[in-house]
């Protein structure tokens, strides 16, 4: 399996989030093991600049050879940026998952609470098959 950063947190639907520490835009994306699971990522719907999300909620969606996956909102707020490589070049979800496959940037304005640290989502993953 791929490595899991140390720096990043993680939801237990598979997202990552990045700049939790700045408090105020963090970037979201979806972990390698996700990508791994999907099979070749080719097609990804991202939200739109300007959207407010909710914490939780189905914002976008990786659509695989195998299946097609929900993205969810793992912080609130407004969507300020979004990655349009991966939407250009889905496969960079498969290739640099935590890198330049990276899905939107979010403006938080709710704290999220159920984050998982790197040792807790690897805990998660090694448990499923």
């Amino acid at each position: 399996m791929s490595s899991i950063p140390d720096e990043l947190s993680y939801t237990k639907e598979h997202e990552w989030v990045a700049g939790l520490d700045d408090g105020l835009t963090v970037t979201v994306g979806v972990t390698a093991y996700a990508a791994e699971q999907l099979g070749d990522v080719v097609y990804v719907q991202v939200p739109e600049v300007g959207a407010t999300v909710a914490t939780g909620d189905a914002v976008g969606e990786v659509e695989s050879t195998k299946s097609v996956s929900d993205i969810f909102a793992p912080v609130g707020g407004e969507v300020v940026e979004v990655n349009p490589s991966v939407v250009d070049d889905p496969s960079l979800v498969n290739s640099d998952p935590y890198g330049e496959g990276w899905l939107f940037r979010v403006r938080m304005e709710e704290e999220p609470d159920d984050l998982l640290s790197a040792a807790e989502y690897t805990a998660l993953t090694s448990g499923e098959s």
